[in-house]
């Protein structure tokens, strides 16, 4: 099995009219989104946001818990967030994990309901053994606002069916955290 990434989306993504937006990074989604990573062996949870003053919040948080007192007061948050890489653009991350090769040296997955207006779903059984058999690192992209641009989700190698609700309910609306969080226990637990 190849390495697998966590990647939090910020731009671009949808607003609720469906318009593209930039999200604010918020404290509870680095150190929850890094807690699952850490607990399924995710390489890294990449955070993407074009703003520098959002990337420098984010590298504070990061700093606090990895290098600074929080981290020495409690050493699994530190062992957590430092899976933590903070970057501008999506390209950014396919060239921390593709290397030279960019995007080319890596898959990109989603899974968002919205996934199945651009092409094939695949099953979650289907998709953790494709994870498990998987010849390159597989960077796993979760959106924050009302989920990824459409180009993000056409560009996508692998287009996981969407976590869905128990049987009859009418409300599908799960934080990032949460999704996180069961899209890595299906895949790797």
């Amino acid at each position: 099995m190849k390495a697998l990434h966590l990647v939090l989306v910020h731009h671009p993504v949808l607003d609720r009219d469906g318009g593209i937006v930039t999200t604010a990074i918020t404290n509870l989604d680095l150190h929850d989104m890094s807690r699952s990573g850490r607990t399924y062996d995710a390489v890294h949870l990449w955070v993407v946001h074009p703003i520098t003053a959002q990337r420098t919040l984010a590298e504070r948080i990061r700093a606090h818990w990895v290098e600074g007192s929080g981290g020495k007061r409690i050493p699994d948050r530190a062992r957590a967030l430092a899976i933590l890489r903070i970057v501008p653009s999506l390209e950014d991350v396919f060239h921390g994990i593709g290397g030279e090769a960019g995007r080319a040296g890596l898959q990109v997955w989603t899974t968002a309901a919205s996934s199945a207006k651009h092409g094939e779903l695949t099953s979650w059984p289907a998709a953790r053994a494709q994870l498990a058999g998987a010849t390159r690192p597989v960077a796993l992209l979760f959106g924050t606002g009302w989920g990824l641009a459409p180009e993000v989700l056409r560009d996508a190698d692998v287009r996981i069916a969407p976590i869905d609700g128990a049987p009859g309910s009418d409300f599908d609306r799960l934080s990032v955290r949460a999704a996180c969080a069961i899209a890595l226990d299906r895949l790797r637990g």
